[in-house]
């Protein structure tokens, strides 16, 4: 893809770097066949946006509760029992809004009294801040450690839920799903809500170790805002539905048990984006027709093959997560020598139609962050270490 078609095509002027970016020509041959590396917007394959265009005549602009939006979304959950291999008696339920907006559902209809939290990065911290925030909820406990790294798994006496992510993804550390290991004394059952918004077709996992596992589809699989889905378990859904019998308050909005009820009609309470439903379908069932999850995880897994190879080779480049166990096959965060500003490469390959390719704002380290999404060719991935290389000789 070549810098003028990608501008093109993307809405809006792109952020300026920190530094301006000297003037540095990739040679072509080096260029990736496709320039996108984002980790939130991700990459959208252009066949689902041009089925989708060759659709819009009949489905957009139409009504979410006629068949022809009900059966994209009937589509969709069966796609997604079958990508993420839900056991026998889970659901796949539907709602408007990403993950902050499950998060809060959750806070309302999914905690009973007292959550905890593992908080490794930006995004997973974000949770326990719903919670903390809410005035009918104790306040939660918390298992903090640095980024790049991760806490155990646990759940300390007096939890009712274990909330953690599947994939950090300001930070691109890996973990779990798994249950915790001490369940809490004296409380309801530990339910296990995993959010695994970068993770949810790009990793392989265990869904019966999960209770409701949670996710927006605009990173693995490869579609736009606007949307949130959930693979609960028989205990989710208990546990839903008995807080909702209870007469707890909740936003309609914010309410898990609408929203239970209304994807078991193979529709959403209000109406959603339509545009990101049709494409998270159709990367389902791209994903399904060659393989499944275990042939999406394993492009990913080639694809952090390449990358972290690369840069534990490299003189100016290593991982950022220190435990190759622990580093995520989807979210490559790589550190740079200092002699090299990250901000300056992340522009000079931006100016060469490769981009989202900077560091997390806030984590503040001298980095780049490598989006290996399913739909990101691997060859893609070498393809960057290339240009990378490239620009390094320039700028040092």
């Amino acid at each position: 893809m070549t810098a003028t078609s990608l501008d093109a095509a993307a809405p809006g002027p792109a952020p300026a770097p920190a530094t301006a970016a000297p003037e540095i020509v990739i040679p072509a041959d080096l260029l990736p066949a496709d320039g996108r590396f984002g980790c939130g917007p991700a990459k959208v394959r252009p066949e689902a946006v041009a089925e989708l265009a060759r659709r819009a005549v009949d489905y957009m602009g139409t009504s979410h509760r006629r068949a022809g939006v009900r059966s994209v979304v009937a589509e969709l959950r069966r796609g997604v029992a079958e990508l993420l291999r839900a056991p026998d008696g889970y659901e796949i339920v539907l709602g408007n809004g990403g993950a902050t907006a499950f998060w809060d559902a959750a806070s309302f209809g999914l905690i009973e009294r007292r959550s905890h939290h593992l908080s490794l990065g930006e995004f997973s911290s974000k949770f326990t801040a719903v919670t903390r925030a809410a005035p009918h909820l104790e306040d939660p406990s918390v298992d903090e450690s640095e980024p790049g790294t991760r806490p155990p798994i646990t759940a300390p006496p007096g939890a009712d839920a274990c909330c953690y992510p599947h994939n950090e993804t300001s930070t691109g550390v890996v973990i779990g799903p798994e249950r915790p290991v001490a369940p809490a004394d004296g409380a309801s059952e530990v339910l296990t809500l995993v959010d695994a918004t970068s993770a949810a077709g790009g990793l392989e996992f265990d869904p019966a170790a999960v209770d409701a596992y949670y996710f927006a589809p605009q990173k693995a699989l490869s579609s736009d805002g606007g949307l949130w889905i959930a693979v609960l378990s028989p205990a989710a859904v208990e546990r839903i539905e008995r807080i909702s019998a209870s007469g707890r308050w909740t936003p309609a909005f914010l309410d898990l048990k609408a929203a239970l009820d209304n994807s078991r009609k193979d529709q959403t309470y209000n109406t959603p984006a339509l545009a990101t439903l049709y494409l998270t379908s159709a990367q389902v069932g791209w994903m399904n027709g060659n393989g499944g999850l275990g042939w999406a995880a394993g492009r990913s897994r080639q694809s952090a093959e390449i990358l972290y190879g690369w840069a534990e080779a490299s003189a100016i480049a290593s991982p950022f997560v220190a435990d190759p166990a622990h580093r995520s096959p989807l979210v490559g965060t790589i550190d740079f020598d200092p002699r090299l500003d990250a901000d300056t490469l992340a522009g000079v390959l931006r100016a060469n139609g490769i981009v989202d390719t900077d560091g997390y704002r806030k984590l503040g380290r001298n980095q780049l962050r490598i989006g290996m999404f399913p739909a990101v060719e691997p060859s893609d991935v070498e393809a960057l270490t290339a240009c990378i290389d490239y620009a390094a000789e320039h700028l040092m």
